[in-house]
């Protein structure tokens, strides 16, 4: 059922930002067209896309959020449990699916950490040198293997278009200190970006402060060869933990390296090579680190060749393409905790797609992954999409997804730690059947809307189950995981210098599968999120240099009371000093987004408190000249 209290929270923001869309303006641009580069072997534009595709541009209002989760919370079909600020830490889910059955990718390539997924967002390239962030809802195993049962999230690195440079201090709530600069360089065949950024925080409570690092560098060169991509990055997250897995003033630090290679050899042919090391040290006790210490250092390799051409010659060849590829991974972890463990895994994939614009489109493909230890796991999928008129266009897909443990989930062991959790090395890998059918009407140049129906029927679905009689958490596989919900999208340009966007994702369906079992993850979905956001330039006089944005999320978690969040920026765009105000939280409500699990005779599992009201005020100096 749908809450009284959610349903005026929309009413109330919808009838908001109806009233806005009635002001009128003599010009009123276009909504752009934007590349699609998920769900689909080959980039198209997305009102082309037999997929549901969201496609984020940091660079568009680049001081109206504070960090990569801000722009994930405008998709209303997309979960951010958080438990701190500046990319500390954050679970990403996509359609009521776990966060570990989200793929994260950098460029197109692998992030997902292998030790436990609550660190497959430790993005280490800084917020400003990111051109896009692309979100595929729904399974993507065929095209990008393991982990994408309920959608994959890439970001995309920034192509500069000039020379520039950008230098930003900030600061703000809870001791809040920003620093950030980028730095773009291009020539006649090659471009550099060089970013930094450093954000640090006292903590809006105790054993809750921050000290966020990230670093990248990318260099692009065009040579008789193709372009070469190589982007090397690095972060480092020491943080608070308290609350954050039990009722302990604990301490964690993470750090992660990145370095990829990407070669076109051709408009027909790359190959991609990247490494990824990450390790993460926690300590239950802060003031006692000797009690409980774990650490962990885990690596992983990848490399892909991929190739798309033409199926057939003359007038055909812009409509029929062969998408093809052979991938290669191998991982390792070295830990006091899980031990000394490696697997490896191959692939092979193809994927046919028919396509003519503004007509329709039919996509077929297959991957096989070859595992260790000889499994075989055959990815299907089928999407298409059929304009019906100019204006509508409907598609359908059918895909499989599927994801192997983290090594937390196989052998991690806490005892004397609270309440004992323990892996489970029998778990069997979890997967799903997706299903959605859809459409998107284009009314005018300015308005576009979609809605999508879906359902995801699991198999040994993999979460943590209270053992009564033990006293602990046992990593186990779930039977009957079904998730069935409906997704809605509409955003709109009412007059010149404003857009709207609105989105809502209603869900059902995981708590069918508990059977009285008391879970640690999957009752936290929430079964209605809706976001509406409104950003806005000065009409008269001084204020046209001015841009207002502001959003405002509403979510109801399954069993919970469903709770609004307001954010607000103020960002003068023009000329060459950019003064910012960023809010955050301006309805100061109280939630938790991990929230707490009552167990029986085993006391609760606390959630973990998010920030009250607070603000960061600053200023930039965007240097820059075209070529």
């Amino acid at each position: 059922m749908i809450s009284r209290r959610f349903l005026f929270a929309i009413l109330a923001c919808t009838g908001i930002q109806s009233a806005i869309a009635q002001q009128s303006s003599p010009t009123i641009p276009p909504v752009n067209t934007t590349i699609v580069v998920l769900g689909s072997a080959d980039p198209v534009n997305q009102d082309d896309s037999a997929r549901a595709v969201v496609v984020m541009n940091p660079q568009e209002h680049p001081l109206a959020f504070q960090d990569a989760e801000d722009y994930l919370r405008t998709d209303s079909s997309v979960d951010i449990e958080q438990r701190g600020a500046a990319g500390v830490q954050a679970d990403l889910s996509i359609r009521g699916t776990s966060f570990e059955q989200t793929l994260v990718l950098l460029n197109g390539l692998r992030i997902n950490d292998v030790e436990t997924s609550h660190f497959n967002l430790d993005v280490p390239v800084p917020l400003d040198a990111l051109g896009s962030i692309n979100v595929l809802h729904g399974a993507g195993s065929t095209l990008y293997g393991s982990d994408a049962l309920g959608g994959v999230v890439d970001f995309l690195t920034l192509k500069p278009l000039a020379d520039s440079l950008r230098l930003r201090a900030g600061v703000g709530s809870f001791g809040e200190n920003q620093q950030t600069f980028t730095a773009t360089a291009l020539g006649g065949r090659w471009s550099e970006v060089l970013a930094g950024a450093r954000d640090f925080s006292t903590g809006f409570i105790e054993d809750r402060d921050y000290r966020t690092t990230d670093v990248s560098l990318e260099s692009r060169l065009d040579s008789l060869l193709g372009e070469t991509d190589i982007l090397l990055a690095g972060s480092d997250r020491p943080f608070g933990a308290n609350d954050f897995y039990g009722a302990y003033n604990s301490w964690e630090r993470t750090k992660g390296w990145f370095a990829a290679l990407s070669q076109q050899f051709n408009p027909e042919t790359q190959f991609a090579l990247a490494y990824r090391r990450h390790s993460d040290i926690f300590v239950l006790l802060r003031n006692a680190p000797s009690v409980y210490k774990n650490q962990h250092i885990d690596e992983n390799w990848e490399a892909a060749l991929r190739r798309s051409q033409p199926l057939f010659a003359a007038r055909w060849k812009n409509a029929v393409k062969i998408h093809y590829g052979l991938e290669e991974d191998t991982d390792q972890i070295q830990s006091n905790n899980l031990g000394q463990h490696g697997r490896n895994r191959g692939a092979g994939y193809v994927d046919v797609d028919l396509s003519a614009a503004k007509r329709g489109s039919l996509s077929v493909g297959l991957r096989e992954e070859v595992l260790s230890g000889g499994r075989l796991v055959l990815s299907p999928q089928f999407a298409g999409g059929l304009w019906l008129r100019p204006d509508v266009k409907l598609r359908g897909s059918i895909g499989y997804g599927f994801r192997l443990p983290t090594y937390t989930d196989l052998y991690y062991s806490c005892i004397g730690c609270g309440p004992t959790t323990l892996g489970n090395a029998n778990l069997k890998p979890e997967s799903a059947w997706n299903y959605e059918g859809g459409a998107d009407w284009y009314p005018n140049a300015r308005t576009t809307a979609s809605l999508t129906a879906f359902d995801s029927e699991q198999t040994n679905t993999i979460d943590y189950v209270w053992n009564a009689a033990g006293g602990l958490w046992q990593a186990s596989n779930l039977s009957g995981m079904h998730i069935a919900g409906v997704e809605s999208a509409l955003a709109f340009v009412p007059a010149a210098g404003e857009q709207v966007r609105l989105s809502w994702t209603w869900l059902t369906g995981p708590q069918n599968a508990f059977q009285g079992l008391l879970t640690k993850y999957s009752a936290n979905y929430p079964v209605n999120n809706a976001s509406a956001e409104w950003s806005v330039v000065g009409r008269h006089g001084w204020s046209e240099a001015w841009r207002m944005k502001t959003r405002v999320e509403v979510t109801e978690r399954y069993a919970k009371d469903a709770y609004p969040v307001w954010d607000l920026s103020l960002v003068r765009e023009r000329g060459r000093i950019h003064p910012f105000v960023q809010a955050t939280n301006l309805s100061n409500t109280g939630y938790d987004e991990i929230n707490p699990v009552n167990i029986p005779n085993g006391g609760t599992l606390p959630g973990v408190p998010m920030p009250g009201r607070g603000f960061v005020g600053g200023v930039e100096l965007l240097l820059q000249h075209a070529r």
